[in-house]
């Protein structure tokens, strides 16, 4: 009655109100092969990450110079491979090494000659380093794109990690897939930056651009300009603050407006921060940047405490939430890129829904025909024992919240033929016992206590199998080894209960004199 239960709302679209609320309603999970979805390889740019660990890097030395006193020309990053320094003083070489022995233990000093006079240290990124740097941003990649599509609300996606810093996403029964794409790559690297207002826009726009500044573009929504006009802005180089102190992110509704924006909210140290650079530029320009496309640029009319900020960019609802999301799991350590995607369609999906459930059928039938006629009444109990395992099987997917696919269906079809090879033990030793002359019911006991042992050797080993391929397995084979192990639970239980509790029905409670078997 239970396994009915469980299997009843993936039998039904019309279930009555009052079953949710007292009765399971959880339907059986189909897989990206067999709903449909998306297949996703994903490359992290790990290249990317090493400049990025450099650039900040350099950022913290200029800091750690100036606090020690030690006048430089010059700091900058030198491609993948390390940071050239130019001292302004010979007799700085010296505290300068031990000063960046203790703090930069990643890099190795090395003196680089001279440059107008001026002496010049090279500091080389270690290979160990770099190795750690490249693994930790796949970690982070592989995490933060596992943070944004369970908020997406991705039901049993698939999300490992490849060789070559490559990331394997399926993603079953999306029905957005340019969304979902658009989701998962975003690098959602959040940046404040004050407008330059000091300046002239038109001539940076024609090449003059000044030392510490770019420009930065916002598309006009679409109501406004229909051909998407991109606004200019020419910005700070150099962001005040970044995405790295969120702590949430949520859509709320302007009252004055009714457009959706994204509230923010900071850390402790990021609301510092933000109180700080609020309060020291009031009635300039502060740029929100996301992924370097400028949202909004409101002027800051006073100081901002407590730890909140907006961003208002007149969104659609579905492009806050998605905003919102990603801020929420945080940037990508570094670019993706989109090495193969594959759309499953419904109908492909369908198409294997039939397929195997029609080869479950014609073996299924095989099977209890032949067992039927071989074994007689015998045969027809367990027929009637598959049947239930069947049913036990699917219930078992839905209890379990398990997802069904292709090869999960292939799993099933294997429990058929185990679990009638069950019966087929026992009835052959039962066979072994009535021809030696005993009663049905001697027969009967005999024959299940001695196949009970080589049933259970040879199921729980398989059992053992199943578990470790669930273990170490991914995608379908987890799907095969799930519902083998189910099945081999629920036919372990039919075989050996079920069928003996209806042989003690018919030869112990009714009496039956002769064995149909």
């Amino acid at each position: 009655m239970a396994a009915l239960i469980y299997l009843t709302p993936s039998l039904t679209n019309t279930l009555p109100d009052w079953w949710s609320r007292i009765l399971p309603d959880d339907r059986i999970r189909l897989g990206l092969d067999l709903q449909g979805g998306i297949h996703l390889v994903l490359e992290v740019e790990v290249d990317k990450a090493v400049e990025s660990h450099l650039e900040r890097t350099v950022e913290e030395m200029k800091g750690d110079l100036r606090e020690e006193k030690l006048r430089y020309q010059a700091i900058e990053r030198t491609g993948l491979e390390g940071i050239r320094v130019v001292l302004m003083r010979a007799e700085d070489v010296q505290p300068f090494t031990e000063t960046l022995e203790m703090a930069y233990s990643d890099f190795e000093i090395q003196t680089g000659g001279e440059q107008d006079g001026h002496p010049v240290m090279v500091l080389q990124l270690g290979s160990d380093a770099r190795k750690r740097i490249k693994e930790m941003a796949v970690d982070q990649a592989l995490e933060t794109i596992r943070n944004r599509i369970d908020q997406f609300g991705v039901t049993e996606p698939e999300i490992r990690p490849q060789e070559d810093h490559r990331i394997l996403v399926q993603l079953p029964g999306v029905s957005d897939p340019k969304r979902a794409i658009e989701l998962i790559g975003k690098t959602a690297l959040l940046e404040f930056k004050l407008v330059d207002e000091d300046h002239s826009l038109d001539e940076a726009l024609e090449g003059n651009i000044p030392p510490g500044d770019e420009i930065l573009y916002e598309t006009a929504p679409a109501a406004e300009s229909p051909d998407r006009r991109r606004i200019p802005y020419l910005l700070k180089k150099r962001a005040v603050l970044t995405g790295e102190y969120i702590t949430d992110a949520r859509v709320a509704i302007d009252s004055q407006y009714n457009e959706p924006y994204v509230s923010l909210s900071f850390d402790t140290r990021g609301a510092r921060l933000f109180e700080q650079i609020t309060g020291e530029n009031i009635k300039k320009r502060l740029a929100i940047v996301l992924d370097n496309n400028v949202y909004s640029a409101p002027v800051i009319q006073d100081k901002i405490a407590g730890g909140k900020a907006q961003i208002t960019g007149r969104f659609s609802m579905e492009e806050a939430k998605d905003l919102a999301i990603v801020l929420r799991a945080g940037a990508l350590p570094a670019p993706v890129k989109i090495l193969e995607e594959r759309s499953v369609g419904p109908s492909l999906g369908m198409d294997s829904i039939q397929k195997g459930i029609k080869s479950m059928l014609i073996g299924g039938l095989v099977v209890i025909l032949f067992m039927v006629i071989y074994y007689n009444l015998s045969g027809l109990i367990a027929d009637l024992a598959l049947v239930l395992n069947l049913i036990f099987i699917m219930a078992g997917l839905s209890f379990f919240g398990a997802t069904l696919t292709l090869p999960g269906i292939a799993g099933i079809i294997l429990t058929i033929g185990m679990s009638v090879d069950a019966n087929v033990l026992i009835f052959e030793r039962i066979r072994e016992e009535s021809r030696l002359g005993k009663t049905p019911r001697a027969s009967i006991e005999s024959g299940y206590g001695k196949a009970l042992v080589t049933i259970l050797d040879a199921q729980v080993t398989t059992l053992i199998g199943a578990l470790i391929l669930f273990q170490f397995g991914t995608g379908p084979v987890r799907g095969f080894a799930v519902t083998l192990s189910i099945g081999i639970v629920a036919s372990l239980f039919t075989a050996i209960f079920v069928t003996r509790i209806i042989f003690d029905l018919l030869y112990v409670q009714k009496r039956m004199k002769k064995l149909s078997i």
